[in-house]
């Protein structure tokens, strides 16, 4: 009780409630010298920040490969509910083949963030385009030998 009166009287509060902070409260002494341009004991000016590397910088690559990706999360929005309303062999096949597409996308970005080195990297690629192919390969043999991914849900639905 005595911590929230002294910080009502510090905040300028009355009958220990906080109507206005008139104040500023206590921060952490490396974020106050960050706010203030004071530097802290112990705190370094120089920072390593790891950036991606960008091979497609500037090119016109860069930009039609995230606007593909903008299409195909787009198409994925709309594709959904058409495929509950019009479940057919049709939609199973778009739907392998945007549900790959766009995990297959967000993977590598994963990748591309998370796995440094060159070696590592290719490495990491390599699997996951394998696992990509492995993934809509599997997608397309359960839409032709069984009920398919609309019907498929469909079925978990009713469970």
């Amino acid at each position: 009780m005595a911590v929230f009166l002294r910080l009502g009287v510090l905040c300028g509060a009355q009958g220990g409630r906080a109507l206005f902070l008139r104040t500023p409260l206590v921060r952490p002494a490396h974020i106050s010298a960050f706010l203030q341009d004071r530097p802290t004991p112990g705190w370094t000016a120089t920072q390593h920040i790891h950036l991606s590397p960008n091979r497609h910088s500037g090119s016109k690559a860069a930009s039609l490969h995230w606007t593909s990706e903008r299409v195909v999360s787009v198409l994925l929005l709309g594709l959904l509910p058409a495929a509950y309303l019009n479940p057919c062999s049709a939609m199973d096949y778009s739907l392998a083949a945007v549900l790959t597409l766009h995990s297959h996308w967000g993977l590598g970005q994963i990748v591309t963030d998370y796995v440094h080195g060159d070696a590592s990297q290719k490495a990491a690629k390599a699997g996951l385009l394998a696992l990509s192919a492995l993934t809509f390969a599997g997608l397309c043999y359960f839409n032709y030998h069984d009920v398919g991914i609309c019907k498929a849900v469909a079925m978990l639905w009713k469970l």
